[in-house]
C-alpha cells in the first residue's frame, strides 16, 4: 500500500473554522442583528454565505431568503468579483445581506451598488473589507486564509512514529 499523500501544510496564517465554530459565530451575528428593526428578508451571498444565512434566518425567524450569486475566488486567488445572479430585492431597503467573510470588500462593494439600502453583515472581516460591512463578528488579519468547514474533511494521518496504524 503506498504511503498516504501528505496534504499541503497550512501556512502560519491559516485559520481553520469548525462547523461548531461557524454555527456559534453565525448565532452571535444573529444576536447582534436581533435588536435592529425587522428585516424583510435575507440575501445569502453564494456560496460562503449560504450556511451562515440559514442560521441567521432561523434565529431571527426570517423565512424569505434570496441569493446573490457571486464568483470572487479562483483557486484561492481573489479575482474581480462577477455577479452571476443578482438578488431580487429592489434597492435593498429592509433586506439583510449575509456573507461568510469580507476580504478585500470588492464583492460587497458590487452588491452595495445594487442594494444601497441593505444592511450588510459577515461573520469574518479582514481590514481591507471591514469598512464595507455594517456588522461583523470576528476580525482576522488581511494575510490570513480562512478554511471554512466545507473546505476541509477529516483524513487519516501517519502517527508521529511513522508506523502505519491503519
Amino acid at each position: 500500500m503506498p504511503p498516504a499523500a501528505k496534504p499541503p501544510t497550512p501556512n502560519p496564517k491559516s485559520f481553520l473554522v469548525t462547523w461548531e465554530e461557524l454555527h456559534r459565530n453565525a448565532k452571535a451575528l444573529a444576536w447582534r442583528l436581533a435588536d435592529m428593526p425587522s428585516f424583510t428578508g435575507v440575501i445569502a451571498v453564494t456560496r460562503g454565505g449560504l450556511v451562515p444565512t440559514a442560521v441567521v434566518a432561523r434565529e431571527l425567524n426570517i423565512r424569505l431568503i434570496e441569493t446573490a450569486c457571486v464568483s470572487a475566488y479562483d483557486d484561492k486567488k481573489l479575482k474581480n468579483p462577477t455577479i452571476i445572479k443578482p438578488p431580487v430585492a429592489g434597492d435593498g431597503k429592509g433586506w439583510l445581506v449575509v456573507d461568510d467573510l469580507v476580504d478585500s470588500g470588492e464583492t460587497i462593494k458590487r452588491l452595495r451598488a445594487l442594494l444601497p439600502n441593505a444592511h450588510f453583515a459577515a461573520i469574518y472581516a479582514k481590514p481591507a473589507g471591514k469598512p464595507m460591512v455594517d456588522t461583523f463578528i470576528t476580525e482576522v488579519s488581511q494575510d490570513t486564509w480562512i478554511y471554512l468547514p466545507w473546505d476541509m474533511e477529516p483524513q487519516p494521518i501517519m502517527p508521529i512514529s511513522g508506523a502505519s496504524g491503519l
